[in-house]
């Protein structure tokens, strides 16, 4: 569950009091792993795999309860909320409500002069992305949010005159964006405190791409395949695959690998350092693109007309394994994957991932994906956040998704249904969580959707879709002690947890 999904009093789940409850529940739950989504600052169309920095954190998941804990806000600031809705996050409208309280709180920070010492020590430590992430952003802000490529092209080019001007008159933006981070990562450091405390290990996600809008396209243009005014000539993607039959275009510049590679692949380096500081083990997107990347011309509409390119994902894995060890990654080696790709991947011991809901239609892939073909080193899913969820799969007949006809559902669904081996009184969600936990693969990951049985509603992300996602919370209240109970019962019938199994475990229907 990604921390947008938390429910909370202000639009949008955050590292608030809601973040720990959910923290409880998983322990009550004999869970061991919480997953979530990139925590970077989101760009277009919300999505964290579009962010306006590969290093910075999100702003709006800062807790206005611990805020005003350290008496930096008021409780009259807090109660000013409007209402929100309680099942989805408007970005927009918890936006507005959210950053001037964020702006008022650095003004508090400043005139106090408090904890001044442990910030001038974050600021020193982060300095390598820090500086460029501040005043891109407060260059966005100046700039009413148009793209870096739009701004005048001295700034746009970072010429020093311009780069010392615009610092000079957003010094005080420049200020409170800083602290922005420095409460950011002091407020998760705490939250992954208590969950360390419970047992709870945190997993994130490293995102192949970094947006084209963003402070390290801006600061490192000669690291992307870019024109002269900063547009990308080549863009990212993949080709048609079981997510979207035109593929998904992604629209990430490409990097001009030969250059990372020449400078022995620091920048990347530093990119997995600060995951590995935020993170207990973090999810690759898209490994496949570090094997081959699918390269598409900027000018085209869809993802079908491109290339696959080669990438040194040898070469960069192993100068991470030299810097850092054994590499606490997962693979994500779905899509169009070939044996050089589960060779890499084999290589440096990386465990992949397998989706269940991808076990029983017509891709090539499908019976990889059927548990009894597991092996140990794996992380299985019943869905990730690009499916739909699994009472959604199963009973949306396809609706929303160009790749399966209705004829294609019927025989998925009776393919499925053979396989699990389940009546029509039965709960799907509880089905396929027994079927991957009963499996042998060493890890075992469900969607929080699935645990609550929720619809096609409450789907995170429809690839290839332009709009409404990544809007989905849980709502207050949903994480019952029946809940907890009834999945902690069957994690331990798996030896999942240390638990001895009870005499009346809880059942699918």
């Amino acid at each position: 569950m990604h921390l947008t999904s938390l429910p909370g009093r202000f639009g949008v789940g955050d590292f608030g009091p809601c973040a720990y409850e959910f923290a409880d529940f998983l322990l009550a739950a004999g869970q061991k792993l919480w997953q979530v989504l990139p925590l970077h600052p989101t760009g277009y169309g919300d999505s964290p795999y579009q962010c306006f920095s590969a290093f910075a954190g999100n702003p709006l998941l800062l807790s206005l309860e611990r805020l005003r804990e350290r008496g930096l806000l008021g409780e009259s600031d807090l109660a000013g909320a409007p209402v929100f809705p309680e099942d989805a996050v408007d970005f927009a409208a918890a936006s507005r409500f959210k950053m001037p309280l964020l702006r008022r709180a650095a003004e508090a920070f400043f005139a106090a002069g408090a904890d001044r010492a442990e910030y001038d020590d974050f600021c020193q430590r982060a300095e390598p992305w820090l500086e460029d992430f501040s005043l891109f952003m407060a260059l966005k802000d100046a700039h009413r949010g148009v793209a870096w490529t739009d701004w005048e092209s001295e700034i746009r080019q970072r010429q020093p005159h311009a780069m010392r001007t615009w610092a000079g008159q957003l010094a005080a933006e420049v200020e409170a964006i800083k602290f922005w981070q420095f409460e950011f990562f002091r407020q998760w450091g705490e939250l992954k405190s208590y969950c360390h405390q419970r047992g709870i290990r945190l997993m994130g996600d490293i995102p192949i791409y970094v947006a084209h809008d963003s402070a390290e396209v801006w600061a490192h243009p000669e690291l992307f395949h870019l024109d002269e005014q900063g547009r990308p000539t080549v863009v990212s993607g993949v080709p048609p695959d079981y997510f979207c039959a035109t593929g998904q275009l992604w629209g990430n510049p490409i990097y001009r690998w030969e250059l990372i590679e020449k400078d022995g692949f620091r920048w990347w380096i530093e990119r997995f350092r600060g995951a590995f500081a935020l993170f207990d083990l973090v999810r690759l997107d898209h490994f496949r693109g570090f094997e081959a990347y699918w390269e598409v011309p900027a000018s085209e509409p869809t993802a079908m007309h491109g290339r696959w390119v080669q990438a040194p994902g040898d070469g960069l894995l192993t100068a991470l394994q030299k810097e850092f060890g054994e590499l606490p990654i997962v693979a994500e080696n779905l899509g169009v994957i070939t044996p050089g790709v589960e060779a890499l991947r084999a290589k440096f011991a990386l465990p992949g991932m397998s989706i269940l809901q991808f076990a029983f239609g017509s891709d090539p892939q499908g019976p990889s994906f059927r548990p009894h073909n597991y092996c140990r080193d794996l992380v299985a899913y019943t869905g990730s956040h690009d499916n739909d969820t699994a009472v959604g799969w199963w009973t949306s007949e396809g609706a929303g998704d160009s790749t399966r006809t209705a004829e294609d559902v019927r025989k998925e669904h009776a393919c499925a249904r053979a396989y699990l081996n389940f009546g029509d009184e039965a709960e799907i969600n509880w089905v396929m969580i027994r079927a991957v936990e009963a499996s042998v693969a060493d890890t075992v990951i469900v969607p929080l959707q699935d645990v609550l049985g929720l619809g096609s509603a409450a789907r995170m992300n429809l690839p290839g879709s332009m709009s409404g996602n990544w809007r989905w919370r849980c709502r207050k209240g949903a994480l019952s002690p029946a809940l907890s109970a009834r999945l902690r019962s069957l994690t331990a019938l798996y030896g999942r947890v240390e638990d001895t199994p009870p005499d009346n475990v809880v059942a699918p229907a």
